[in-house]
C-alpha cells in the first residue's frame, strides 16, 4: 500500500523535488569542483540546497510519522533558505558573484524554488499522520 504522501498531487511534488535534486546536485558538483575559489559562499549554499532537496525527496517517499516529521523539517528549512538567501542576494548582490538555486528567490529556476516548499508544506498538512484513515 502506498503512502498518502505519494499519491495524487504528492506524486507531482516528489517528481519536482527529484528534478531539483538532479539539477542542484549536478550544478553544485560542477561549481565546487571547477570554480570553488570564485564564489565559495554561493557554491556552498548550492550544495546545501542539494542536500535539503535530497532529504525532502527521500522522506516524502517514505511512509510513517517519523518520515513525515523529517519532511516537515527539510521543507521548512528549504523555505527559510529560499527566503533568506533570496533576500540576501537581492540586498547584497556583491555577496553572490554567482547564483545559487535560491538566489533571487529562485529567479534562475522560474521561481519554482519559492513555490515548491509552499506546495510541499501544503501537501504535508493535508497528509499529516494523525488524521484518521482515509
Amino acid at each position: 500500500m502506498s503512502s498518502p504522501r505519494t499519491s495524487g498531487p504528492g506524486r507531482l511534488i516528489i517528481a519536482v523535488y527529484a528534478v531539483f535534486v538532479i539539477g542542484s546536485a549536478s550544478r553544485a558538483a560542477v561549481q565546487i569542483s571547477t570554480r570553488w575559489h570564485e564564489a565559495p559562499l554561493a557554491y556552498g549554499l548550492s550544495a546545501f540546497a542539494a542536500a535539503v532537496y535530497v532529504l525532502a525527496t527521500v522522506s516524502l517517499c517514505i511512509s510513517g510519522p517519523r518520515a513525515w516529521w523529517v519532511s516537515l523539517c527539510a521543507i521548512s528549512t528549504e523555505l527559510v533558505g529560499v527566503l533568506a538567501v533570496g533576500l540576501w542576494s537581492v540586498l547584497s548582490p556583491e555577496s553572490f558573484p554567482d547564483d545559487t538555486v535560491w538566489s533571487g528567490f529562485g529567479r534562475g529556476y522560474l521561481y519554482v524554488p519559492l513555490v515548491l516548499p509552499v506546495a510541499g508544506l501544503w501537501w504535508l498538512w493535508r497528509t499529516r499522520p494523525w488524521l484518521s484513515s482515509r
